[in-house]
């Protein structure tokens, strides 16, 4: 008697299990996933929607780069912000998109501390003609041609690297390079190397 009730509890509840699998599978609308992760560090949270058109990651083939893009703005002093350690690049997510119209713009360090390797230590090896590829959250490539290489000082006017008005769109790197300055934390110059979306 006993083993008869513990079967018809078991049957009964197997049935409601069935119910609710049939319901939560073929009576609720199916949802995408509304947002993912996209910097751990950071914790931001953007729409998949939005996610697939954002770049992800930044790929220089002859520098051997292969890095994740974090999305950073201003610092509270009014400066680029930069990443927040050696191996990621940060895309300026106040400017254009990376194959949009204008100057979108991405940092990376070099000469990390205590002789780390950094992701733009060889920047400076990039020559006219080479390529820089961004790779978006759909996992789609665009790709960028170096047009030139310029080196500017820490305090110079930035403006040609944040702006472009020729209806192209362009991709400038922007790294650290010259004398340290142990008081300002900072290198004396930036190396910043400009490119063009490749038609």
């Amino acid at each position: 008697m006993y083993t008869k009730k513990i079967f018809g509890w078991s049957i009964i509840i197997i049935i409601l299990v069935g119910i609710v699998f049939f319901v939560t599978i073929f009576v609720f609308p199916k949802q995408p996933p509304v947002s993912v992760y996209v910097n751990p560090i950071q914790n931001i949270i953007v729409p998949q929607q939005v996610l697939a058109q954002l770049p992800v990651q930044l790929v220089i083939s002859k520098i051997h780069v292969n890095a994740f893009i974090e999305y950073l703005g201003l610092t509270s002093s009014g400066a680029m912000a930069v990443p927040t350690g050696p191996d990621d690049v940060a895309w300026f997510d106040l400017g254009p998109r990376p194959g949009n119209v204008g100057a979108a713009v991405i940092a990376g360090h070099e000469g990390w501390k205590a002789g780390m390797p950094a992701v733009f230590d060889n920047l400076h090896e990039l020559k006219v003609g080479d390529k820089i590829d961004t790779v978006d959250g759909s996992g789609a490539t665009t790709t960028f041609i170096v047009q030139k290489l310029g080196t500017y000082d820490q305090n110079a006017n930035s403006a040609t690297v944040f702006s472009a008005n020729d209806g192209l769109a362009h991709l400038n790197l922007i790294t650290c390079e010259g004398t340290w300055n142990a008081a300002e934390q900072s290198y004396s110059n930036r190396l910043v190397v400009f490119a063009e979306k490749q038609n």
